[in-house]
């Protein structure tokens, strides 16, 4: 019996050594630091296991006409990406925010935002799509390339009972604010321009598709939804927070969907908001407990329940990038650990991607610096297990 009980033993431990992973964390730079903005990358894994990555480079952001969308592959079991490719460039005017979508089907998308009159409030929103790929170890072919059109309705309406809940004092005191907004929130113009993504779409149990958007015209977010594989595209009810803004979605168990969102004004805090209807429409935008200077976010769920997020965890900037863990669907973040962690004004590591690849690892890409100083676009490879572990003690 004491043998039968100590082989068991030996058995269980044996079993638990083999799933249990071992921590780890590799991380390298696409290329060298250079005077460029590199910036708001997006990374996705396509059906053969290449990764591919795309992010906005130039002498600026929306001022500067030379902001081109690039983009590097990492070839399925090789350890160095490719030279830039470019993804995007409409000439004069610049494309910026590439958000990377890789379709049920093994096909690959790509939202952006080209800049008329350089103001964000002119973000034209585009698209394209290649059916195939994985065909290429570069840039990828696009085979469908158009303009997708945001219609909000009720927005004005919408806006009106938005700021109905603010205190009146408050509203009094922004006077000058408000008023250019409600005008601006009748006019269709400014309603249908402007919108921009910033992280992965989603797709439903349902099928359906969910783009997430925001504008900074208002400070606000919604949603792009299509029940057809992309071909045509309705538009959400708003998500108004006055400063909620690159939502992110993550669906719950019970059908739920969560919004977290860059926080664009005072609050200093992650900001939130629910969907019970797939995305259609929207609940109150309350805010987290988890900071945030003013700076993208992105949260997925894991294939094992559990949910991550990667964020600036600091309220003072750019200074430290973290991933916490939530075991209970956002309810709580309980590991946290750092991927970058420096002294205030020690540098900008910021607009992370963050996706896990059909082997159950995590990876991250993230703009390393900015300008005068100069920047590249960094590559994090890690697991859960490595989270868990904390940060390491000095």
């Amino acid at each position: 019996m004491h043998r039968l009980m100590f082989s068991f033993t030996l058995l269980l431990t044996f079993t638990s050594s083999l799933n249990a992973a071992d921590p780890f964390h590799v991380t390298s730079v696409l290329f060298p630091h250079e005077n460029k903005h590199n910036h708001a990358s997006c990374i996705v894994e396509l059906s053969n296991g290449d990764l591919l990555t795309a992010w906005y480079t130039g002498t600026g952001e929306r001022k500067s006409d030379d902001v081109r969308i690039v983009g590097s592959r990492l070839k399925h079991g090789e350890k160095t990406w490719s030279p830039r490719f470019e993804l995007a460039d409409t000439i004069g005017y610049p494309d910026c925010n590439p958000a990377l979508f890789a379709g049920p089907d093994g096909s690959l998308w790509m939202f952006w935002p080209t800049i008329l009159d350089h103001r964000w409030e002119s973000a034209l929103l585009k698209f394209a799509k290649s059916s195939k790929p994985t065909e290429s170890n570069g840039a990828p072919e696009w085979t469908r390339e158009g303009v997708i059109h945001i219609t909000p309705t009720g927005f004005a309406e919408e806006w009106a009972k938005a700021v109905s809940t603010i205190k009146p004092e408050s509203v009094a005191l922004l006077k000058p604010f408000f008023d250019k907004l409600e005008v601006l929130s009748k006019d269709l113009l400014y309603q249908r321009l402007g919108w921009m993504p910033r992280v992965h779409p989603t797709v439903l149990p349902s099928g359906r598709w969910l783009l997430p958007l925001y504008t900074d015209t208002f400070s606000v977010s919604l949603v792009a939804i299509s029940d057809d594989q992309g071909k045509t595209w309705t538009t959400s009810g708003p998500m108004i927070g006055f400063g909620n803004i690159q939502p992110s979605l993550v669906r719950k168990t019970d059908g739920s969907i969560v919004a977290f969102m860059r926080e664009n004004g005072p609050r200093l805090r992650i900001r939130l908001c629910t969907s019970k209807d797939e995305g259609q429409t929207w609940g109150p935008v309350t805010e987290s407990i988890l900071a945030n200077p003013g700076a993208g976010v992105e949260a997925i769920a894991l294939q094992n329940g559990h949910w991550a997020i990667i964020y600036n965890d600091s309220i003072k900037g750019r200074h430290t990038l973290a991933v916490s863990i939530s075991d209970d669907e956002g309810a709580t973040w309980g590991k946290t650990r750092h991927l970058e962690a420096h002294g205030v004004g020690m540098g900008s590591y910021h607009y992370p991607s963050i996706l896990q690849s059909k082997d159950g690892s995590l990876h991250v890409t993230y703009t390393e610096g900015s300008l005068p100083i100069g920047s590249t676009i960094r590559h994090a490879h890690f697991n859960e297990e490595w989270v868990r572990q904390g940060d390491a003690k000095p």
